[in-house]
């Protein structure tokens, strides 16, 4: 993937079709360094795991031939000049974009599977633990809000007979308007791509906002503590959990993510001052003596700290 994704660049600067909108080479590039990250994370994850599993090599072989498949169908589609998402102007189109259904699907069930096992198994200390298992479970979440977009789009079955296209990422206009710089998320309609996002990278969002609990640790003595950190680290989840839901029904209702209503600010400023209130109460109230990282038999070279080091 991270071979893919420096052939995708090239084809950015060398290629200047454009397709619904977007270099055509955007879409293979923003995909290969998504599966980095996606891969990177879970192998980091499941690593942490004493002892080997069938299962989980099961599993972790699945991915990586689902992810293969669909880059492979992205990148033949992008060298053809032609959609992968939602085509299906002809029977070769629609094939592959059911066959892009089948390993999404097969690629869900196998990080399913990789979160059933780690669910069962001690990751380390308590927020260490708790930060990759419900990192995975937002994941999920993000990664199954996806199947929003396949469906036929209300415009698409008001007119009827046969189409070329089925499903949209863009809700309440069509595909290929104007965007966002680097992102390509609208900026004049919903976009379902963007729950879609927020969900599948809280995978890194909380170990990485654990490695920085930890990384302050040597200055703050309250986030030594195993407990402290472990209340953080739900607390981030609450948050990343409430912030998918706000963009989900924000895209929903057509709304664009930098052009938010009333009621969008104000879901997100009870989000924020929910996520204040949860913080200063994770901070504020005292740990129990001998909880300190110093004295944890909990802390261990698997920490991300050390890991990292």
């Amino acid at each position: 993937m991270a071979a893919l994704a420096v052939v995708a660049a090239v084809g950015l600067i060398v290629d200047d079709r454009v397709l619904v909108g977007s270099p055509i080479w955007f879409k293979p590039f923003k995909f290969a360094v998504s599966f980095v990250a996606y891969g990177l994370t879970l192998a980091w994850m499941l690593s942490r795991r004493a002892g080997r599993s069938r299962v989980g090599e099961w599993a972790a072989h699945t991915v990586v031939v689902a992810g293969v498949g669909e880059m492979a169908i992205i990148t033949g589609q992008a060298i053809r000049g032609r959609r992968s998402h939602f085509n299906a102007e002809t029977p070769l189109d629609s094939a592959l974009f059911t066959t892009m259904g089948i390993t999404i699907a097969a690629l869900w069930t196998a990080t399913l599977v990789i979160a059933i096992l780690l669910f069962r198994a001690r990751l380390g200390d308590r927020a260490t633990t708790w930060a990759i298992r419900l990192g995975l479970l937002v994941a999920l979440v993000g990664l199954a809000l996806g199947a929003l977009m396949v469906g036929p789009t209300p415009e698409q079955q008001a007119a009827g007979g046969l189409h070329t296209v089925i499903g949209a990422h863009s809700v309440g206009i069509p595909d290929g308007g104007p965007s966002m710089p680097l992102t390509g998320w609208n900026t004049t309609g919903g976009d379902l791509r963007i729950p879609h996002f927020v969900g599948m990278h809280a995978l890194q969002a909380l170990p990485l906002f654990l490695y920085g609990i930890e990384s302050l640790a040597g200055r703050f003595t309250r986030l030594r503590s195993d407990r402290v950190r472990l209340r953080l680290v739900l607390v981030a989840a609450g948050f990343i959990t409430g912030l998918l839901a706000l963009v989900t029904w924000q895209a929903l209702r057509g709304q664009a993510l930098i052009h938010p209503d009333g009621a969008t600010l104000g879901a997100l400023a009870a989000l924020v001052a929910a996520t204040s209130i949860g913080t200063y109460a994770a901070l504020r109230r005292p740990a129990p003596a001998g909880d300190e990282s110093d004295d944890d038999a909990t802390q261990s070279p698997t920490s991300p700290t050390e890991l990292t080091a």
